[in-house]
């Protein structure tokens, strides 16, 4: 029998973990029953505004109680095989946090074993359930933008340099998961180049540039940094038909749809297989969608909960969690080459099937 609530643990009461047990302990579809920290005095601090949520360092202790379904996991991606083990070993549901895992091979065991228990396995894709993205996943599903032609992102910020990962594995995985969710058949490029830079001396990349070919011709380009003065996060999307452009830091208009563009007029030469393009330039009408609003994360836990009670795949699973690792992982091996590109492997996952349907508000 299926209680009305469904019991949740969040383990990790760091940077992200406040924001689950926040949204777990107000959604409709959840009871919050544990905080878990190996630092205990974090976790009942943590705890302490909801007086029926035990705090503990014992994730055993958790995994031990039978109302708890679910546990999101919410600390370095180091730890995600060991945790995501134990708690599918327990028969526990999870969400796990960006990026899946530090590494393809642990990101395709954890699949494995979720699909071989029948659980869910489910991650942490917060962007993906942001009005504006789901937006974006509309307009490309419905064929607004025509075939895409390029997409160019920048994720640049005065940032926190990492003790554990690079700038590519910190801010990167945010826009791959994005081109994961929108782009028809999901992320799967055919080859990857990337630079980076350690400009002082951290000792690992603090400035990062990918650049990835994909199916049909297209390109896309992404670009972190953890040293910049100035706040950017912007993602423009070219077409065929129109290009979108989306300002995350701009609440008056974070989506702009231009109907502009180049289009060329190819047309026969004279002798042999040579062409000859004339060129012309589109200057249409500019539109900025309207957008729903919603906190993202109150979407993710929702979705968490219905993928558990209607036996389905959530939205962002494991699959679109090992199509970004692929990316990241081909993004360090490139670097341990010295840079430039090298070719795609692509995981053993179905491709995402791209719909026109929101994710329910």
């Amino acid at each position: 029998m299926v209680r009305d609530r469904l019991g949740v643990a969040v383990v990790g009461a760091g940077y992200w973990g406040p924001n689950l047990v926040r949204n777990f302990a107000t959604a409709p579809d959840w009871s919050l029953r544990a905080v878990c920290d190996l630092d205990l005095a974090r976790a009942r601090a943590l705890a302490h505004r909801w007086p029926d949520v035990h705090a503990t360092h014992d994730l055993d202790e958790v995994l031990r109680r039978d109302d708890v379904d679910a546990v999101a996991v919410a600390t370095p991606a180091r730890t995600h095989g060991d945790l995501v083990a134990r708690v599918l070993a327990a028969g526990k549901h999870v969400l796990v946090e960006k990026p899946l895992a530090d590494s393809l091979e642990a990101g395709r065991t954890m699949v494995t074993d979720a699909e071989a228990r029948g659980l869910v396995l489910m991650t942490d894709h917060t962007y993906c359930y942001t009005p504006a993205v789901l937006r974006i996943r509309d307009l490309l599903a419905e064929g607004a933008l025509g075939d895409v032609l390029y997409v160019d992102a920048v994720r640049i910020n005065l940032g926190l340099v990492q003790p554990d990962v690079d700038v590519i594995w910190d801010l990167a995985p945010h826009d791959l998961a994005i081109l994961d969710f929108v782009l028809p058949g999901g992320l799967r490029p055919t080859a990857v180049s990337v630079f980076a830079a350690d400009p002082l001396g951290a000792g690992k990349a603090c400035i990062g540039y990918l650049a990835m070919s994909l199916p049909g011709g297209a390109s896309a380009h992404v670009h972190v940094n953890w040293l910049s003065p100035t706040k950017i996060r912007r993602m423009v999307i070219g077409g065929t038909r129109r290009t979108l452009v989306w300002d995350d830091l701009n609440p008056a208009q974070r989506l702009s749809v231009h109907d502009r563009g180049v289009d060329l007029a190819q047309q026969d030469a004279d002798a042999g297989d040579r062409r000859r393009a004339g060129v012309s330039y589109r200057l249409g009408d500019t539109w900025a969608p309207a957008l729903a609003e919603h906190e993202p994360l109150a979407l993710v836990v929702a979705e968490l909960a219905a993928a558990i009670r209607e036996g389905r795949a959530p939205r962002t699973d494991g699959h679109d969690g090992l199509r970004v690792l692929s990316v990241l992982e081909q993004a360090r091996a490139g670097l341990r080459a010295g840079g430039g590109s090298v070719p795609a492997v692509q995981p053993d996952v179905p491709a995402r099937q791209l719909v026109a349907n929101r994710v329910r508000a």
